[in-house]
């Protein structure tokens, strides 16, 4: 359950994120990270509809998926990412696991396969601690990043289309599941275009057309305009949701690579309304800006 607050604090230097909870603290080692703000509550508390629960009326998060009309598994829902910690900074010793948002090569068995000239890129970047992420400016993230993000997000979930509210910048995302075809002619975008087929209880989700300059974590792995991302999305059980991302760009990596966003159910909650430029007053300051 979240504890709402609702004060206003200054932006983040490093990532614009919510205050959600009165407890909340991200501690990165980032030194200078300082936590964002928080809007009205909105539906905080209400009860999430048509849970499942054990003979003491607690929640079954291990019961079966529901399913749309269809017979697909149903994978609406507010959902939250595995390995985040209110309480400890990510890395540290006794702290949570180290998370994919932040470096891919978390998510991974190895260091990414770079080539030459995009592990020089990312190298510069993590000296600077990320100060051009495009979520430290408050900009668009993509689809990657913003499905490892650490913001939840709700999954409306249709015969014909996924769409995807995140919590971050009141953003969204679309998947077409009607049988469409990428289109021929794309115009480049944050979030690329991206069309699912079903195999079995599995969505297959293909997304090309992303504009180049995109970055794959916040430490600043690169994407470029030759990506196309391969979502595999699972519900194993109605509490959780697995989404295989595999990423295919040649112009930046030497081949594809794979991870794993594990994410859980949040009941009784529901997204809050977030603009990250609100009141921002922190890029002015960053090192290297002027």
């Amino acid at each position: 359950m979240r504890k709402h607050e609702a004060t206003k604090d200054t932006k983040t230097p490093e990532g614009c994120f919510l205050k959600r909870f009165s407890s909340w603290s991200f501690a990165f080692i980032v030194s200078s990270w300082f936590l964002s703000t928080a809007g009205a509550a909105q539906w905080l508390h209400y009860p999430t509809a048509d849970v499942p629960r054990t003979r003491d009326g607690t929640p079954n998060l291990s019961a079966p998926a529901p399913r749309l009309a269809n017979g697909r598994p149903d994978f609406s829902g507010v959902w939250e990412n595995d390995g985040y910690d209110p309480n400890r900074a990510e890395g540290l010793a006794g702290g949570p696991p180290k998370t994919a948002f932040f470096d891919i090569a978390n998510g991974m068995s190895g260091a990414p396969p770079y080539q030459p000239w995009a592990a020089e890129l990312a190298k510069k970047r993590r000296a600077e601690f990320s100060k051009d992420n495009p979520d430290a400016r408050c900009l668009p993230l993509g689809a990657l990043q913003m499905m490892a993000h650490p913001l939840p997000k709700k999954i409306l979930h249709t015969p014909g289309v996924l769409a995807i509210l995140h919590e971050r910048n009141m953003e969204f995302r679309q998947i077409f599941t009607d049988g469409r075809p990428l289109p021929a002619d794309r115009q480049p975008s944050w979030s690329g275009y991206s069309s699912g087929k079903w195999e079995s209880d599995v969505l297959v989700v293909q997304t090309a057309g992303l504009r180049d300059g995109l970055w794959a974590d916040f430490n600043g792995s690169p994407l470029t305009d030759a990506a196309t991302l391969t979502e595999r999305f699972r519900r194993p059980a109605f509490g959780r949701l697995e989404v295989d991302v595999t990423v295919d760009d040649p112009k930046a990596y030497t081949r594809p690579w794979t991870i794993r966003l594990s994410q859980h159910i949040a009941l009784d909650t529901d997204l809050l309304e977030y603009a990250c430029l609100e009141n921002e007053r922190d890029v002015a300051h960053f090192q290297g800006t002027h």
